[in-house]
């Protein structure tokens, strides 16, 4: 049989407590518990003393008397908000609007210049254009007549730009002046 070999323990090895009885051994103290007791709730002289015994005890073991309705109220007409009323532009106003618009003038231009359009710009511009026609003979403009009005304005003298140009340059003097 061999020998049993036993471990020696170096000077760097930690050291081991030395073997106490369990008589000598201080014990760390009663398990602390949280929370209750067990039946706590249930405990007549805790309700008393939280109540100061002047209030009618209550069984903690109920919920919420808050009443409970038990038909359900009318039901109130929810009245819609009126819009923001918006106002109905004349239908000068309308022709100006319609004649403004940077896409109708650009899908001209696109056409004057032989391009093709889209199925989706040609219905819109087709729609745009039956409008502006619409807008036209309700307000019995013709094509003459617009172009009598672009002429006229094309052959302004030259007295009244210079007259339009100069008292632009008072109103400006008067507005430096100002100040």
């Amino acid at each position: 049989m061999s020998r049993k070999k036993t471990r020696k323990i170096n000077e760097n090895a930690p050291k081991r407590q030395p073997r106490t009885k369990k008589e000598d051994r201080a014990l760390s103290g009663k398990k602390q518990n949280s929370g209750n007791k067990a039946g706590s709730r249930h405990d007549e002289k805790q309700i008393q003393q939280s109540l100061g015994g002047t209030q009618k005890a209550k069984d903690p073991r109920h919920g919420s008397k808050k009443p409970v309705q038990l038909n359900l109220p009318d039901a109130k007409p929810v009245e819609k908000k009126a819009k923001a009323a918006t106002p109905k532009l004349s239908d000068e106003q309308k022709l100006l609007k319609l004649e403004d618009d940077p896409r109708l003038n650009l899908l001209l231009d696109m056409l004057e210049e032989g391009r093709e359009l889209n199925e989706a710009d040609q219905t819109w511009l087709e729609k745009q254009l039956s409008e502006i026609e619409r807008l036209m003979e309700r307000l019995g403009i013709t094509e003459e007549d617009d172009l009598e009005h672009v002429v006229k304005t094309a052959t302004r003298s030259d007295d009244d730009l210079l007259q339009q140009f100069e008292s632009g340059a008072d109103l400006l003097k008067d507005y430096q002046n100002k100040d």
